[in-house]
């Protein structure tokens, strides 16, 4: 496995930051001209619905809290997601905190 696909592959897993202790879900990966590899972590939804802020870390910062992903990924390898002529996949599922 690439290391891009070994980032990418953290899409959609529950994390927990190791130095903060912030946890949540990884919504986005993000590759900078600098060469900074983050995540962005999305918390959900507070004990009132309130949607949290989410943040963004480095991804050596990250440790996986649960392999399992949220919902089904989108294919960025081949269609039209990797080509970028498609929108978002379905609207994702809120869960209270």
């Amino acid at each position: 496995m690439t290391n891009v696909k070994k980032h990418l592959s953290l899409l959609g897993l529950k994390v927990k930051d190791k130095v903060t202790g912030y946890t949540g879900v990884v919504a986005s990966i993000g590759f900078d001209l600098y060469g900074c590899v983050q995540a962005i972590v999305n918390p959900g939804m507070d004990k009132d619905g309130k949607l949290q802020d989410s943040q963004w870390f480095d991804v050596n910062r990250l440790e996986i809290t649960d392999k399992t992903p949220v919902m089904k990924l989108p294919n960025f390898e081949y269609g039209a997601q990797a080509e970028g002529d498609q929108g978002p996949c379905e609207k994702p599922r809120m869960n209270k905190v």
